[in-house]
């Protein structure tokens, strides 16, 4: 017999399960699909994993440093068996976790592999869900409305597919059990700094080949620049405006080698291990979707405003929809989709208010446009800076590098972006997104009393600047 419900979920990642739990919250019978292990990409093979290795990463870098801070230690060494362990054990615990909260909201969870099928004497329209279960068995879930959120995966390169040994995705990259000498890292986003920032940290020799003609190409020109500047002193080698000649990768004497046009020269590089990192592609294929009139776009589900697809009682959110793909963006758009398919009044939220986070050493943020994009729209910018080498507190901590930039129309004082590279700034940003949602100016940020000595103070500092009033403290 089928199961029937208010609301089905294809996917329990973050997206997933948070869109489940507020269902579940205003009274709607929940079911929630998922053919691995709750939490999805973030929890087990992304944000979660990446950032526990990132950690340690740093901790070891802090020790081997502490000489600085006036303190000395012999032979600090790292054991990256345990390193990985703590790293499982984490996940592990945000895992039951989770779990935990399906049990406390009453939300059904199924496991197994998800397809939503057509008309059927199950349901007169599609969107009802077939599942096949680990045992063969199969289970059909007729739900009013299905919320698709299948997540995305690992982007591969063509003549350099992926073995898991030699040349390997992130997902490859979080199961290493034990460091390589060496790396090429292809792709200076967001994925690829972050692992080029950790490895070095490890002590493993770090190349990243990026084809754009800086890091972090997404993000604002001087963060890119500035990331640039500090990895490199940190000895992480960086070919920007680089051309992959992917005929003459081979793998030789247990290393790989391929070349790269970079600086109107070619370049033969060699590691012993590959990363590829050029981006995710959205899991809109083998879902079903084909049995439906759900349109799609360049390998993406299209959705309006509030999440629907254009069959109606169908939303699609996540990295399956495209945009920016994170996992608190894929959050606020499971709860904008529960919110509008329950009637439920919601916040129109736009994406730039949704912050970026980048957890390298030392870290950036941001939230808004950049000063290219803000021009591009037509404002009149002004901008306001400040460096974290003025501010005491990143003094204290021994970490100055970096500064905030802050955008602003000249006309309206409206605020358009912040970016930041320096301590924490990944916790700094929020004060910044809260002030875009409220609408609020450089100067009333500026205004706001922030303690002494705190990292905070960099903001304010950096709003005012935007007007010429910064004190300079």
């Amino acid at each position: 017999m089928a199961i029937t419900c208010d609301v089905a979920i294809l996917g329990g990642g973050t997206g997933g399960y948070v869109a489940a739990i507020r269902a579940a919250q205003l009274g709607k019978d929940v079911v929630i699909i998922e053919q691995d292990k709750l939490g999805g990409t973030c929890l087990h093979r992304g944000c979660i994993p990446s950032k526990a290795l990132l950690r340690s990463a740093e901790v070891f870098a802090e020790m081997k440093e502490s000489e600085s801070f006036g303190i000395e230690v012999d032979g600090v060494t790292l054991s990256f068996e345990k390193v990985q362990k703590r790293k499982e054990n984490i996940v592990e615990k945000l895992h039951q976790g989770v779990q935990y909260l399906m049990r406390k909201n009453k939300i059904r969870v199924i496991h197994g592999v998800g397809r939503v099928i057509g008309p059927s004497i199950f349901s007169p329209r599609s969107g009802a869900v077939a599942v096949e279960l680990a045992d063969g068995d199969m289970e059909t879930v007729v739900p009013t409305h299905l919320i698709i959120a299948t997540g995305s995966r690992p982007r591969h390169l063509p003549g350099l597919e992926p073995d898991g040994k030699y040349v390997m995705t992130s997902d490859h990259a979080l199961l290493m059990e034990e460091l390589p000498s060496s790396i090429i890292i292809v792709g200076g986003g967001v994925i690829g700094v972050e692992w080029a920032s950790m490895l070095n940290d490890f002590g493993v020799e770090v190349t990243i080949v990026e084809s754009s003609s800086q890091l972090l190409p997404a993000e604002d020109e001087e963060i890119g620049k500035e990331m640039h500047k500090l990895l490199s002193g940190r000895g992480i080698k960086i070919m920007t405006g680089a051309e992959l000649l992917i005929d003459t990768y081979e793998i030789r004497d247990n290393h790989i080698e391929l070349g790269v046009r970079h600086g109107g020269k070619e370049h033969l590089l060699s590691s012993d291990k590959l990363l590829i990192s050029v981006g995710r592609v959205g899991n809109a294929e083998n879902i079903g979707l084909e049995n439906t009139d759900v349109r799609i776009d360049k390998g993406l589900i299209v959705t309006n405003e509030f999440m629907q697809t254009t069959e109606p009682h169908i939303y699609a959110i996540g990295d399956v929809v495209g945009g920016l793909q994170l996992a608190h963006a894929a959050s606020h758009e499971g709860i904008k989709a529960v919110h509008h398919l329950a009637g439920e009044k919601e916040l129109s939220y736009r994406k730039e208010w949704i912050p970026r986070c980048i957890y390298t050493r030392p870290e950036a943020a941001s939230v808004g446009l950049t000063e290219k994009l803000a021009l591009e729209h037509g404002h009149e910018i002004k901008v306001g800076k400040f460096p974290f080498q003025a501010n005491g507190k990143a003094l204290v901590y021994g970490m100055h590098e970096g500064f905030v930039k802050v955008i602003a129309d000249k006309t309206t004082n409206d605020l358009l972006g912040v970016h930041m590279i320096g301590p924490h700034v990944t916790e700094l940003i929020g004060e910044a997104a809260l002030a875009q949602v409220l609408d609020a100016t450089p100067w009333e940020v500026g205004s706001s009393v922030h303690a002494h000595p705190t990292l905070s103070e960099i903001i304010g500092e950096a709003m005012l600047a935007v007007d010429g009033k910064s004190s300079g403290i």
